[in-house]
C-alpha cells in the first residue's frame, strides 16, 4: 500500500519537472532568435514605403506599409540613439493621457517590450490584450531597427482605433532606467508628437509620359528662422510666353537635414487679373510682404510631412499656363523649428512633373464647405460644436455635365478650432457615400489626399461638408472670416473634367440671423447693440452666452434658410435664386462604420517580452 500510494505522487512531479523543462527551453530559444536578430542587417526600405521623422533631430525614424487584407500596419521605428527605452503611441489629439502604447523599456540590466496604455492621470498600465505585437528587433550601423504590428481595430476599450485620416502619434525617450513600466513618470520624459496618415491608399502608380518635364518652385537658400514657427512666402514665375501644360504628378524636394523641420509647403498660382507680381522672399506674415500676394490663392500642389509623391489619374491633368493663367507663382514653406535652431539653410521646394501632350481632361478644383462670412459663429467654451456647408442639388443640376465629375482627391481646411471635417455624398435625399472623413482633423497637418475611391457626382447631388469645432479656450465668440482666429469649414475637391463650377457653399440666410439677434436682445434685457452700424461679429461678441443663446443658436443652424453661392471662376453666381433656400432634407443617413474585430486570440499574460538589447548607455 505504500508503495502504491508514492507511485501516483511521483508521476505528478516529473511531468512538472518536464513541463517546466520545456517551458524554459523554449524562452531560452526565443532569446536567442531575438540576439540572432540583432545581429542582422537592416530590413529593406521598399519593405516600408512611407516614412517621418518622429523628434526634431531625427534621431527616431518611423517607416511603415499598411496591409488591407490583414487590416494592419506594420512598422519599423528606427532609433539611432538609445537610451533605456521609449514610448511610442497613438492618442486622440497628441496627448500623453488617455494614449494607447508600445512600451521600450530596460531596468539597466534587462530590457522589455510591451503594449501599455495611459490613463486620464499619465499613469501607465500594461494592457491586458498585448495587441502591439513584437515582430523583432534589428541593430544596424545606423541605429536599432524594432518592428512590431498593429490591427486598425482591436475592440480593445483601451486600444485607438486606427481608421482614415489624420493620426496623431506621441514619443517619449527614457534617459534612465525604471525599474517597472509603472514606475516610468510621462511627465519627465523627453517627447512629442507627429501627425500622418498612417492608412495611405492602395492605389496604382500611372505612368509618366514620355515627353515629361520637371521644374522646381523652391526656396532660394534662404536660413530658416531661429523661432518655432514660420510661414515662408517666395514668388516664382514662369517663362514668357509658356503655353498650356499638364500637371501630371508633384514630389517634394527637401534640403537634406531639414527633413524635420520642413512640415508642409504648397504653391499656389497667382490671379490671372493682375499682369504682375512683386517679387517677394521672406515671412508671410511680414509687414514688408505685398498685399497683391494674397492674391496667389488657387492651389497647384500641396504636400505635407510624411506624404507621397502626388499623381493626377492617367485620363487628366492640372492645366497650368497658356492663356488665362498667370505666369505668377507663391511658393509658401511652413516651418517647425520647436529647437529653435540656428543659422540652417534650407532650399526646399515642390518639383513639378509636366507635358505639353495634353490628357483628355483637364483637373478642375471646387470649393465646397462654407463661405467665409462672420454670419456663421461658434460660442466660447463650445467642446464640438458643429456648422455644415451645402452643395445643393439645385446647383449641381444647373452646373455639372449630364455625365457627372469624377472626385478623386481631396484637402479639407480649417482654422485653428478645427477638430473633424466629412463630406458626404448625397443623392435624392439618401446619404450615398463619404467623400471625405478626418475625425482627428488638425489644422497643423493639411495635404492634398487621394481617396480611395473615385466619387462620381451627378447633377442633382449634394455634397454637404460638416465640420466640429472646440472653442474651450476661447472667451468670446469665433466667427466665420479669413483670419487666423476667425473659422473656416473647406473641402478643396480635385475632380474631372473641369466645369466652370468653381465653388459651391453656403451660408445661414442672414435675415434669420437679425432675428436671432433681435430674439436674445429681448431675452436678456436688451444688452446686444442691434444698431445699424454694429458688425456682425460685434453682435457676436456681445451676446452672453448662456445655455439659452446657445441652444437657439444650433437650432438656427439647423433649420433656417440658407444663402446659396453657386459660383463660376469668375466669382459670379450661376442664374437663378439662391437666397432663402431651403435645406437639404436627408431622408436616410449612412451607418457609422462598425470595426471589424480580429479573431479572439487565446488567453494571452498582460507581460511583457523580453529583449536582450545588450548594453545601453546612460
Amino acid at each position: 500500500m505504500q508503495n502504491s500510494a508514492s507511485k501516483p505522487c511521483s508521476c505528478p512531479s516529473l511531468k512538472l519537472r518536464e513541463v517546466a523543462s520545456m517551458y524554459f527551453t523554449m524562452v531560452a530559444a526565443f532569446l536567442v532568435i531575438l540576439v540572432v536578430a540583432l545581429q542582422g542587417s537592416a530590413p529593406r526600405g521598399s519593405d516600408f514605403p512611407y516614412k517621418v521623422p518622429l523628434d526634431p533631430k531625427g534621431l527616431l525614424e518611423l517607416s511603415w506599409n499598411v496591409s488591407y487584407p490583414e487590416q494592419a500596419v506594420h512598422f519599423q521605428l528606427l532609433i539611432r540613439e538609445l537610451h533605456f527605452g521609449l514610448l511610442f503611441g497613438m492618442s486622440d489629439r497628441g496627448e500623453f493621457e488617455n494614449a494607447d502604447l508600445a512600451v521600450l523599456w530596460s531596468d539597466g540590466h534587462n530590457s522589455y517590450f510591451g503594449d501599455a496604455w495611459s490613463d486620464a492621470k499619465g499613469q501607465l498600465h500594461m494592457d491586458s490584450q498585448q495587441d502591439y505585437q513584437l515582430l523583432g528587433a534589428r541593430r544596424a550601423p545606423e541605429g536599432l531597427y524594432l518592428l512590431f504590428r498593429r490591427a486598425f481595430s482591436t475592440c480593445d476599450p483601451k486600444d485607438y482605433l486606427i481608421e482614415d485620416g489624420t493620426v496623431h502619434l506621441i514619443y517619449g525617450i527614457l534617459e534612465k532606467p525604471v525599474p517597472s513600466l509603472q514606475a516610468i513618470n510621462i511627465s519627465a520624459l523627453h517627447g512629442g508628437l507627429q501627425r500622418v496618415q498612417l492608412l495611405k491608399p492602395n492605389i496604382s502608380i500611372p505612368e509618366l509620359p514620355r515627353d515629361v518635364k520637371t521644374m522646381e518652385i523652391m526656396a532660394p537658400d534662404i536660413v530658416i528662422p531661429s523661432q518655432e514657427t514660420t510661414y515662408w512666402c517666395y514668388m516664382a514665375e514662369l517663362p514668357e510666353g509658356f503655353p498650356k501644360h499638364h500637371i501630371v504628378m508633384y514630389e517634394p524636394v527637401v534640403t537634406a537635414g531639414n527633413e524635420a523641420l520642413v512640415h508642409h509647403m504648397e504653391v499656389f498660382q497667382c490671379a490671372a487679373e493682375f499682369d504682375s507680381f512683386p517679387h517677394y522672399n521672406g515671412p508671410c506674415d511680414s509687414k514688408m510682404k505685398p498685399d497683391r500676394l494674397n492674391y496667389c490663392r488657387h492651389v497647384l500642389a500641396a504636400w505635407a510631412m510624411g506624404a507621397q509623391p502626388f499623381y493626377y489619374p492617367e485620363e487628366a491633368g492640372l492645366a497650368f499656363g497658356g492663356p488665362g493663367s498667370s505666369r505668377y507663382l507663391r511658393l509658401e514653406i511652413h516651418y517647425h523649428n520647436p529647437l529653435v535652431f540656428k543659422g540652417r539653410h534650407d532650399s526646399s521646394g515642390i518639383r513639378l512633373y509636366y507635358t505639353a501632350t495634353l490628357r483628355p481632361y483637364d483637373a478642375g478644383i471646387m470649393e465646397l464647405g462654407l463661405v467665409y462670412t462672420p454670419v456663421m459663429a461658434i460660442p466660447p467654451g463650445e467642446e464640438a460644436f458643429v456648422l455644415t456647408g451645402y452643395c445643393t442639388d439645385k446647383c449641381t443640376q444647373l452646373s455639372l455635365p449630364a455625365a457627372g465629375i469624377r472626385i478623386f482627391a481631396s484637402q479639407l481646411h480649417t482654422h485653428l478650432a478645427g477638430r473633424k471635417v466629412v463630406t458626404v455624398l448625397s443623392r435624392a435625399g439618401r446619404e450615398r457615400q463619404v467623400v471625405n472623413a478626418d475625425r482627428h482633423y488638425s489644422p497643423h497637418f493639411q495635404e492634398i489626399r487621394v481617396l480611395k475611391e473615385v466619387v462620381a457626382v451627378f447633377p442633382g447631388d449634394e455634397l454637404i461638408t460638416t465640420c466640429t469645432y472646440n472653442t474651450e479656450d476661447r472667451s468670446r465668440a469665433t466667427v466665420g472670416g479669413f483670419g487666423i482666429l476667425e473659422e473656416m469649414c473647406v473641402n478643396y475637391v480635385h475632380y474631372y473634367p473641369q466645369t466652370q463650377l468653381e465653388l459651391c457653399k453656403s451660408a445661414v440666410d442672414p435675415g434669420y440671423l437679425h432675428r436671432y439677434f433681435n430674439l436674445v436682445n429681448r431675452f436678456n434685457d436688451e444688452e446686444i447693440c442691434m444698431c445699424p452700424q454694429v458688425s456682425v461679429p460685434q453682435q457676436f461678441y456681445s451676446i452672453p452666452w448662456n445655455t439659452f443663446n446657445r441652444d437657439v443658436l444650433k437650432s438656427l443652424y439647423g433649420f433656417a434658410p440658407i444663402s446659396m453661392h453657386c459660383n463660376k471662376s469668375s466669382a459670379i453666381r450661376f442664374p437663378g435664386e439662391w437666397e432663402k433656400q431651403p435645406l437639404p432634407s436627408i431622408t436616410e443617413r449612412l451607418r457609422e462604420p462598425e470595426p471589424r474585430c480580429p479573431p479572439a486570440p487565446g488567453p494571452q499574460p498582460a507581460a511583457p517580452v523580453p529583449l536582450n538589447l545588450g548594453q545601453l548607455r546612460r
